[in-house]
């Protein structure tokens, strides 16, 4: 097996706050590894170490098997890194940027033209290449970005928060780009808030948390692992229902003014509840990735 990342007991520290603490994980060759977490969690302190923005304070860190600390320069120019942070140059044109970014990579200007043109037009911004920046919208910039990140052929691809502020249709546009990339071979380490995206879009997935991890599977599996298969959700539960929680020991959230209860029998639960405790308040559904990730990191707001 042919791993493009391997990571070991990795640690970022800043002025003596633990960012991120010994965290070890691979990403394969020709997968998509999703790293969520909430904010604060450590996922682009993790990412900015792989692609050589921020030092290691301690640990192991290769890509491509080279050793991060002494082969950065070469690792740079084998990837594409999406940031967060608009960074296009507002004075040059759509077609400009990628231009003279390419140039960053010694590719020929001819090259780095019909690679641009044909950026482009995968992105389907091909009508908009002589537009300034400034006349893009949201989604227009952030998929300018991808391509952008693409114009050296990399064999990997960060992808820090792709989506964040877009629309559900510049969202959908993004997300059908990187699916054409996962499915041509590409690597690609992606960190998002979104939760529909991480299960589209994921092979695998990291659950950070306070610089650690917390688990790592498949999206499937952990949904099933940590949330069941369904979640029958009760509103204004009486303490009767509580009762009946405990004596069944079943595995729930209780938020006060609403319950989950999570599991695999939950059809015959629904029922149940729905007869001795609740006509109206109570919903059946499926679980998602999204129960999963509250169960883990918790519902407290994070700053």
């Amino acid at each position: 097996m042919q791993y493009v990342i391997q990571a070991q007991s990795v640690t970022k520290v800043f002025n003596g706050f633990t960012a991120v603490n010994e965290i070890s994980f691979k990403l394969i060759a020709g997968e998509c590894l999703g790293l969520l977490g909430p904010n604060g969690a450590g996922k682009t302190s993790t990412i900015r170490m792989t692609y050589g923005f921020s030092p290691m304070s301690s640990g192991r860190l290769s890509v491509f098997g080279l050793d991060i600390r002494t082969h950065w320069r070469e690792i740079k120019g084998r990837l594409g890194v999406c940031q967060q942070e608009n960074s296009l140059d507002p004075d040059l044109t759509v077609q400009q940027n990628l231009e003279v970014f390419g140039r960053y990579f010694n590719i020929p200007a001819g090259a780095t033209r019909e690679k641009a043109r044909k950026l482009l037009e995968f992105i389907a911004l091909d009508h908009r290449r002589d537009a300034q920046v400034s006349e893009l919208s949201g989604g227009m910039m952030r998929r300018l970005v991808l391509a952008r990140a693409l114009i050296n052929d990399p064999e990997l691809v960060i992808l820090d928060e792709p989506t964040t502020g877009l629309d559900p249709q510049s969202r959908h546009q993004v997300w059908e780009k990187l699916e054409n990339l996962r499915s041509e071979g590409l690597s690609i380490l992606l960190t998002t808030h979104y939760m529909e995206e991480a299960a589209r879009l994921c092979d695998r997935l990291i659950i950070m948390d306070h610089g650690e991890i917390l688990v790592e599977g498949k999206p499937a599996e952990l949904i099933i692992e940590h949330a069941g298969r369904n979640v029958v959700e009760i509103a204004q539960p009486t303490d009767e229902l509580r009762e009946f929680i405990r004596s069944r020991d079943l595995t729930h959230d209780d938020l006060g003014r609403r319950i989950l209860i999570y599991g695999d029998e939950n059809d015959q639960l629904f029922d149940i509840i729905r007869e001795r405790f609740c006509k109206e308040n109570c919903s059946l559904r499926g679980s998602t990735l999204e129960d999963v990730f509250l169960r883990l990191t918790g519902r407290q707001l994070r700053e």
